[in-house]
C-alpha cells in the first residue's frame, strides 16, 4: 500500500464509505456494491478546511430576487422540451446513455447552436483528442469560433481554465475520465466521480455557468458510479435507443426547473441526429393494412400524446412450457393481462406461444396500453382484423375491468388529428369528456365489451 494512503471501501450504488468489506450497505441496503479503494486522507482534509477570511453569510428569504429565471435556447425543440423550455443558468446537467447512443454527437450539435447564438461555449473532453473532434464536428457542419475544445482530464486545470474563461456553457465528456490529483483514487472510481461533482457543481453555481456532464451506464442502464451523483446534479438525462434503429429518445428522469415526463425524439443520420417534431406519424410509419394482430394505441409521455402500433402473434405451441416473449413492455404485465383473458373472456391461451411488441423498438410502462395489448391478442387468436382507422387507450384490472386514465381528451384529439374515426376507451372517459367532432368514441366497461366492440362495432358505436 502507498505511504500516507488508507485503504477504504465504498458503496457503488449510494457512496457509502466504510473501512471494511460488507455484504449489505447500510444505506441503500443494497448486496454486493463495495469496492476498495486507496483514498490520500491528509489531502481530502486538507483540501476541505475553511479559509477564515471567506465567512458564510446567510441572508433574509425576503432579500432573494424570485423573478423567472431566463433561460437559454439549445437550438432544438425537442431537448428545449425535456429542459423545460431551456438551458437554465447556473444549472448543471447529467446527460447519460449507452455507448455509441450519441450522446456526444447530440451536445456537440447543441453547442454548435449555442455558439451560432453568440454564445461563448466550452467543450471539454477527456476521452477523444481535438483532431478526433474535429473530424465529427465537420460531418455536423460548420462551426463558429467562439467555440473552443479543450482535451484535458486533470479537474484543477479545468476549473482554472474555466474562471479564467468565463464560459456560458460547458460541456464535459465525460466525468468518469475527470480526476482530481488530491484523491489517490483512479480516475472513474467512486470518489473521484464524487469529488469532480462537487467541484463542477461549485463552478456552476458560484460562476453561473451552465454545465453538461456527459456519464457512462452500467450494464443495468443507470449512471456509473455513486447514486449520489444523480442527486448533486440539477436534470437527469437519458439518451435511449437501439443500436439496429435510427431513432433516439431523450427522456428527463430528473429536472429541478420542469417536468420529469417529457420526452425528445430524434433520428440518427449522416449529418448528426435530427428532431422528430410529430414522433406519432413516425411511429405509425409502414403499419400493416388488413392484418390480425395488430393495433394503435395512445400512450402519454409527460404532455406529449404519442400513437403507437402494438402487434401479437399467438400460435399453438408444440413446447410443454408455451412460450412468452415481449418487445418494448413489461414482461411480466403480458403475463398477468393473458391471465386476465383466460379467467374473465375464457380464451384458451394456456397451449399457445405470445409474442408481443411495441413496432419501432419503443419502450412503454404506462398502464394505458394494457387495452391495446388485450385487442391485440384477442385479435389475432380469434384473426379477427381491426379497423386501421380505430384506436384505443385504457388499462385493465384483474377483474377484467377497462379503468379509466388520464388525459383523455388529448388522447383523443390526437386520434382525430392522425385521421383516425373510431376510438374504443373506458366508458368513465366517455362520461367525463366534451363534445368531440370528427371521431366515434365507444365505451367499453370490461374486457368482454372490448372484445364486442371490435367484432360487431356497428352495433355498439356511441357518437359523442
Amino acid at each position: 500500500m502507498a505511504k500516507g494512503k488508507t485503504s477504504v471501501y465504498f458503496c457503488q450504488n449510494c457512496g457509502y464509505e466504510s473501512s471494511k468489506w460488507m455484504g449489505q450497505c447500510p444505506g441503500c441496503k443494497e448486496w454486493n456494491t463495495f469496492v476498495e479503494e486507496l483514498v490520500d486522507k491528509k489531502s481530502i482534509s486538507s483540501s476541505g478546511r475553511i479559509d477564515s477570511a471567506k465567512r458564510a453569510e446567510p441572508i433574509p428569504l425576503s432579500a432573494i430576487d424570485t423573478t423567472e429565471e431566463v433561460r437559454m435556447s439549445t437550438g432544438m425543440k425537442e431537448l428545449d422540451r425535456v429542459l423545460g423550455g431551456g438551458i437554465v443558468k447556473g444549472a448543471l446537467m447529467l446527460v447519460g446513455g449507452d455507448p455509441g447512443i450519441g450522446k456526444s454527437t447530440l451536445l456537440l450539435q447543441v453547442c454548435r447552436n449555442l455558439a451560432q447564438a453568440s454564445a461563448y461555449v466550452l467543450y471539454i473532453s477527456g476521452e477523444e483528442s481535438l483532431q478526433q473532434i474535429k473530424m465529427r464536428a465537420e460531418r455536423i457542419g460548420a462551426f463558429p469560433d467562439n467555440l473552443e475544445l479543450l482535451s484535458e482530464t486533470n479537474l484543477d486545470l479545468i476549473r482554472e481554465v474555466i474562471e479564467r474563461k468565463k464560459p456560458q456553457v460547458v460541456v464535459i465528456d465525460s466525468i468518469q475520465t475527470m480526476y482530481r490529483e488530491e484523491v489517490g483514487s483512479a480516475p472513474g472510481s467512486v470518489s473521484q466521480v464524487r469529488e469532480s461533482t462537487a467541484v463542477l457543481m461549485q463552478i456552476a453555481k458560484g460562476l453561473g455557468i451552465s454545465i453538461f456532464v456527459v456519464g457512462h451506464v452500467t450494464r443495468e442502464g443507470t449512471v456509473a458510479g455513486p447514486r449520489t451523483l444523480e442527486h448533486m446534479v440539477d436534470t437527469v438525462l437519458y439518451f435511449e435507443g437501439e443500436n439496429h434503429e435510427s431513432y433516439r429518445i431523450l427522456r428527463g428522469v430528473k429536472n429541478r426547473f420542469g417536468s420529469t415526463n417529457e420526452i425528445g425524439m430524434f433520428e440518427m443520420r449522416t449529418e448528426g441526429l435530427v428532431e422528430v417534431e410529430n414522433p406519432s406519424e413516425f411511429m405509425l410509419s409502414g403499419k400493416p393494412e388488413g392484418e390480425s394482430g395488430s393495433v394503435v394505441v395512445c400512450s402519454m409521455e409527460g404532455t406529449r400524446p404519442i400513437l403507437l402500433e402494438i402487434q401479437a402473434l399467438v400460435c399453438h405451441s408444440f413446447f410443454n412450457n408455451p412460450r412468452r416473449t415481449s418487445t418494448g413492455i413489461d414482461f411480466n404485465r403480458l403475463n398477468l393481462l393473458m391471465a386476465v383473458l383466460e379467467k374473465r373472456l375464457g380464451l384458451s391461451l394456456s397451449d399457445c406461444d405470445a409474442y408481443v411488441n411495441i413496432a419501432g423498438g419503443i419502450r412503454i410502462t404506462e398502464p394505458a396500453v394494457d387495452l391495446g395489448i388485450v385487442l391485440a391478442i384477442i385479435s389475432c387468436k380469434k384473426d379477427i382484423v381491426i379497423d386501421d382507422h380505430t384506436i384505443c387507450f385504457g388499462e385493465v384490472g384483474l377483474s377484467g375491468e377497462v379503468r379509466a386514465v388520464n388525459m383523455a381528451e388529448q388522447r383523443v384529439l390526437e386520434a382525430r388529428k392522425l385521421g383516425f374515426h373510431r376510438c374504443i376507451l373506458p366508458q368513465v372517459c366517455v362520461e367525463n369528456l366534451k363534445r368531440v367532432d370528427g371521431i366515434e368514441l365507444i365505451g367499453v366497461r370490461n374486457v368482454s365489451e372490448a372484445m364486442y366492440a371490435i367484432t360487431k362495432t356497428e352495433k355498439t358505436e356511441m357518437n359523442i
